[in-house]
């Protein structure tokens, strides 16, 4: 969705995430429509009842199953991923079926019974934070990935743990640019307490503000003025504001 932003963008026109987030949920459901036969036998016909392999062709067939379920999901409520999460032996099949079912709302049990499992697992319970902020609707995104912060697992001090949620943020497109300003409000709040604990990630992590040019004036405005807020922070570290000062001072 970020592509098509730019694409956009570079075309002339201003881009709407909204507007785009919605054309894709519509694109994807009628292609699940007009190619659910299709679909439904590439998802039976990439089963692989042998014990779980690392090797390329397992792989693939796992990602193309998933691939095929997400669509699949859209026109059966979970029906085949909520089977593929309760029969799945291995992580891989069983967060292909968690992102399935969260993409349409459902799935809370799953991803309880996913944290259970897997809470041992800082690599795991990373995608288990992410996979909750990418999956949320755009105008709950940010309550979402606020309220993973609070989260007993969720550390100031590990900075995969903080790019997981952050980066997640960031990463939802329409989420992050929802238009009451709420991602940017609480990305920038996350920035400016991390910086005094690890500034070259709370830098690096800054660059989600740096394509404010191509939106609309309000969204301009806004992320304009979270970076006024950020560089107005005492003793800020010199990296986030190089790089803070940098994109305030860009032109559209």
């Amino acid at each position: 969705q970020d592509d098509l932003a730019q694409t956009l963008a570079e075309a002339g026109h201003v881009p709407d995430p909204q507007a785009i987030y919605d054309a894709r949920r519509a694109l994807a459901r009628a292609i699940a429509t007009a190619h659910e036969g299709t679909l439904a036998r590439a998802f039976e016909a990439m089963d692989q009842p042998a014990p779980y392999s690392p090797d390329a062709e397992p792989v693939a067939k796992r990602k193309l199953r998933h691939a095929t379920l997400a669509r699949l999901t859209l026109l059966d409520g979970g029906a085949r991923a909520g089977a593929l999460y309760a029969s799945a032996d291995n992580m891989t099949d069983q967060f292909g079926a968690l992102a399935a079912l969260l993409d349409i709302g459902k799935g809370d049990a799953e991803l309880a019974a996913f944290y259970d499992q897997w809470r041992a697992d800082r690599l795991v319970i990373d995608k288990w934070f992410a996979i909750q902020i990418g999956s949320a609707a755009p105008d709950a995104t940010a309550d979402v990935a606020r309220a993973l912060t609070t989260h007993a697992d969720f550390s100031w001090k590990n900075p995969n743990r903080f790019r997981a949620v952050a980066g997640a943020l960031a990463g939802h497109h329409a989420g992050f640019h929802h238009a009451s300003g709420a991602g940017y409000a609480l990305l920038a709040e996350m920035l400016i307490r991390l910086d005094p604990i690890n500034p070259q990630t709370t830098a690096r992590m800054s660059t989600a503000f740096e394509t404010w040019p191509r939106y609309d004036a309000d969204r301009q405005q806004m992320i304009k003025a979270e970076l006024q807020r950020i560089l107005a922070q005492a003793d800020l570290s010199r990296d986030t504001h190089e790089m803070a000062s940098r994109m305030l001072a860009a032109k559209g």
